[in-house]
């Protein structure tokens, strides 16, 4: 009997549920870096699949500081939640260039009451993301960079994206790029001490 290990399972029910849910599609749409795709208080009435890019959903806060709800990169959906909501509860900024596809919420709603594996596939997502949240918000409750640089190389089984993703890690370990090329210079320099 062939076993399929769990984390294979979930990129595979993954892949499922992204692909229903671009057959549900209406349409693909492209924002610019810095323009939103819905603001706080619009009726939701579109979900947004990232195929390309990154966009942030933000919440501006009274003192005038943004918070960073969600990091959504290719692959992820974006403001999940607002799927049983009648109006987004923040904005969705383009960090970058973004392409999306955009799926009508009643279509997401029909789905969830009327096909099963779609709402199972929906419900693994779900907790996937909800895993991944606890995470950051782990990672980012550690005061020092090395702290959080340690955390999220042990999360990610110590394997080091390649240099080309360094600003997205940054970011996702909530530190300034400089603050972690420093860090990683710092642990390049040791291991080279520690080789001699």
């Amino acid at each position: 009997m062939l076993v399929v290990p769990v984390s294979d399972m979930i990129e595979i029910m993954s892949d499922t549920i992204m692909d229903y849910i671009r057959s549900l599609s209406t349409r693909r749409k492209t924002f610019g870096a810095g323009q939103n795709l819905f603001n706080q208080g619009d009726d939701v009435e579109s979900l947004y699949l990232v195929e390309a890019g990154v966009v942030h959903l933000v919440r501006h806060q009274a003192d005038g500081n943004v918070a960073v709800l969600q990091r959504a990169s290719p692959g992820v959906i974006l403001a999940e939640a607002s799927v049983f909501s009648s109006v987004y509860h923040c904005d969705a900024v383009a960090v970058t260039d973004v392409n999306a596809t955009s799926v009508p919420v009643q279509s997401i709603r029909r789905a969830l009451r009327s096909k099963s594996d779609f709402a199972e596939g929906w419900a693994s997502y779900l907790s996937n993301q909800l895993q991944q949240t606890r995470k950051r918000a782990e990672i980012g409750s550690l005061k020092t960079v090395a702290a959080r640089l340690e955390a999220w190389l042990a999360w990610n089984d110590d394997g080091l994206p390649s240099k080309g993703e360094w600003k997205a890690l940054a970011d996702d370990i909530g530190v300034s790029p400089e603050a972690l090329y420093r860090e990683l210079s710092k642990r390049r320099s040791s291991f080279v001490r520690r080789r001699t």
